[in-house]
């Protein structure tokens, strides 16, 4: 067992990697990074401060998958967001990744 430790957790650090990779990608894809920035406010919010703000929310995934799809003003300031057409596994990536922020 403890020759599979080292391994193990290699292999899950690998995996975390890999999903902060591919947020960020998906994130460049739908052009969200033209609006939003990891660490600070471009017209919409920073995505830390976005995860700051959510973190241990129960449901929180699918209210942010929501609010993404609908877009809509208020919460972080009067300029709206527009409503995103992005499919739902790409949106999760997305959100998991923010949510990792």
């Amino acid at each position: 067992m403890r020759v599979l430790a080292p391994t193990l957790v290699f292999a899950l650090a690998l995996s975390c990697s890999h999903a902060a990779e591919d947020g960020a990608k998906v994130a460049a894809k739908y052009n969200c990074l033209a609006c939003h920035a990891v660490d600070h406010k471009i017209v919409g919010p920073a995505y830390k401060d976005i995860a700051k703000k959510y973190r241990g929310q129960k449901g929180i995934e699918a209210k942010l998958m929501a609010k993404i799809k609908q877009g809509g003003a208020g919460v972080w300031g009067q300029i709206p967001m527009p409503a995103q057409q992005i499919g739902d596994q790409d949106l999760r990536t997305i959100v998991h990744w923010v949510l990792a922020q």
